[in-house]
């Protein structure tokens, strides 16, 4: 018979790590959010933003042609400074 003990103080501490490893792996991939990526991220509506946050002059946005991007690190930086001051 095989017996195997497993801490799982260590073991939760690992899984910690490498999820906040793949978030900053995910993360890199994208210079600009969309309004897609956006919303999804914010798990907000368009109108929601619209009426939160996105008139606010700290939050970085531009509109070319037709469609508006977000830079992800900026972006990131102003949400999680909005939702404290909340």
């Amino acid at each position: 018979m095989i017996k195997i003990s497993v801490d799982e103080i260590e073991a939760k501490k690992l899984i910690q790590e490498k999820i906040v490893e793949l978030v900053k792996v995910v993360d890199a991939e994208y210079v600009f959010w969309d309004t897609k990526e956006l919303k999804k991220r914010t798990c907000m509506s368009w109108n929601t933003i619209m009426g939160a946050f996105f008139y606010d002059p700290r939050f970085i946005k531009r509109k070319i042609g037709g469609k508006w991007y977000f830079p992800a690190r900026e972006t990131r930086a102003f949400l999680e400074q909005w939702i404290l001051e909340q």
